[in-house]
């Protein structure tokens, strides 16, 4: 168990600066979870914490303590890597009880403590076997079941089930939640996979380029993502965005081709902002009364929900539909949003524009219609 704590870390390879002003603290028993593209900055955040590299500027704190000087022995921190790392000629069993044989554990608790091991990851049939005659999955778990044989402050975890099969990465996701309730540890996990990073964790810190852009649990991220960088990487099918301005003294999001009208009661004021205007495929709304015309050009039926995309004239937009009963392609359609599921993101910047109400009347409009002033 670990209160682990990044104060104001940065770390800089020459002129190349991989995370930059990092501070956040993972609370004791918590799954968390780093997420991002590649070259985000994930996995240098846990090498620093593991001890391979040591901080450029600022201070990793372990329960209290400052472990900048510390290495990777001193802070018994168990690293689940990408790439597995077995020793090939090793058993399963012999590669789960190594980091305890290593360290003059008595045989008598490494048995015990295997056992337990081997129950909770299902994986006691395996144990005679060495690495190459064992599956993808059956390897995950073999690796996995190694970094918990020891009694770590916290248990890291580096992309461990990208190579895997989909159903496969289903399945461990379930399984390394269910595990980490069970023995009550401090996680810490990195990953690219935005369905993974949802559904394990606790909280997640979102990273861009070295820098964080939001810290929060899921799905406070994905109703309420701070800026469109978050709202465009979380999300799946990826979030619709429409530029135009919102002029502050309406109460009005136009958009840039003129095509349509979104009154926003709540987000009064007299600047008029270049912004986009964001909604999910899922709160997208196909055949309302109100709404502008857009054609369909694509239909993607996924069994229980359809992915269909619409061609409003100067933009496409996505929208999830459950079910099979589905427009055609080449019908014609109107395209509307559920109250109170749009966000609005300033050009310069990308952050949200905050609403003065928390739920804002919204009221989808086409060009020809009128909208009141606010």
């Amino acid at each position: 168990m670990a209160h682990i704590e990044f104060d104001h870390v940065t770390k800089r390879y020459g002129d190349v600066v991989a995370v930059r002003d990092i501070t956040v603290t993972v609370e004791d028993r918590e799954f968390f979870c780093f997420f991002g593209p590649p070259s985000s900055g994930k996995s240098t955040l846990l090498r620093l914490l593991l001890g391979i590299e040591k901080p450029t500027e600022g201070e990793i704190r372990i329960d209290g303590k400052v472990v900048n000087a510390q290495s990777p022995a001193e802070r018994n921190l168990a690293m689940v890597f990408q790439n597995l790392a077995l020793f090939p000629h090793m058993s399963a069993r012999d590669n789960l009880r190594f980091p305890l044989v290593e360290r003059g554990v008595a045989t008598n608790i490494i048995d015990e403590r295997l056992g337990g091991i081997a129950d909770k990851l299902h994986i006691g049939h395996l144990l005679g076997k060495r690495p190459a005659q064992l599956s993808g999955g059956e390897r995950q778990r073999v690796a996995i079941g190694r970094a918990l044989m020891r009694e770590a402050t916290a248990y890291l975890m580096d992309d461990p089930i990208s190579a895997l099969d989909a159903r496969l990465r289903e399945e461990m996701r379930v399984e390394l939640k269910r595990l980490q309730r069970e023995i009550g540890h401090t996680f810490i996990y990195v990953t690219h996979d935005q369905e993974e990073a949802m559904s394990v964790a606790d909280r997640m810190a979102i990273l861009e380029h070295g820098v964080i852009r939001q810290i929060d649990p899921p799905q406070l991220i994905y109703d309420r993502p701070h800026s469109r960088y978050v709202a465009s990487i979380v999300g799946a099918p990826t979030m619709n965005f429409v530029a135009g301005e919102f002029d502050g003294s309406r109460g009005e999001f136009r958009s840039a081709d003129g095509a349509l009208k979104v009154a926003l009661s709540g987000y009064c004021g007299e600047a008029t902002e270049a912004v986009d205007l964001a909604f999910r495929p899922e709160d997208t709304v196909l055949g309302g009364a109100d709404g502008m015309p857009a054609r369909v050009v694509s239909v993607e039926p996924l069994g229980a929900f359809s992915i269909v995309i619409v061609d409003s004239g100067s933009q496409a937009l996505k929208a999830m539909i459950k079910g099979q009963a589905t427009p055609s392609t080449g019908d014609i359609v109107t395209v509307g949003v559920t109250p109170s599921r749009v966000a609005m993101f300033r050009h310069g910047d990308g952050r949200r524009l905050e609403a003065d109400a928390h739920h804002p009347t919204i009221n989808i409009k086409t060009a020809r219609e009128e909208t009141q002033p606010c």
